[in-house]
């Protein structure tokens, strides 16, 4: 199965949970904060939404990160994912 999405939406697949902390502290289950990184797995067509020429400026393959307490979570075959609006999408990593 694949995930498609529509409009302006953008499927993510999170980065993993650190483990340990940077001094070597490691981290329970719950203690562990999600990221907020992600690879973009796949986008949207864009289009008009509400309205607005909406243009979709992420790619399949980019790292971004996305404001905290966005999208939807969704399991998929084994696989977690997160869909999000682009408009949730903060930033794009360039290395």
């Amino acid at each position: 199965m694949k995930l498609v999405p529509l409009g302006d939406r953008v499927v993510l697949k999170q980065a993993a949970a650190e483990e340990t902390t940077k001094s070597g502290i490691v981290l329970p289950g719950q203690a562990k904060e999600k990221p907020q990184q992600a690879e973009v797995i796949a986008v949207g067509p864009g289009g008009v939404i509400d309205g607005k020429e909406i243009k979709m400026e992420v790619k399949v393959g980019d790292k971004v990160i996305y404001s905290k307490y966005a999208g939807t979570e969704v399991k998929l075959e084994d696989e977690e994912y997160i869909i999000v609006k682009q408009s949730d999408i903060v930033a794009v990593v360039e290395d």
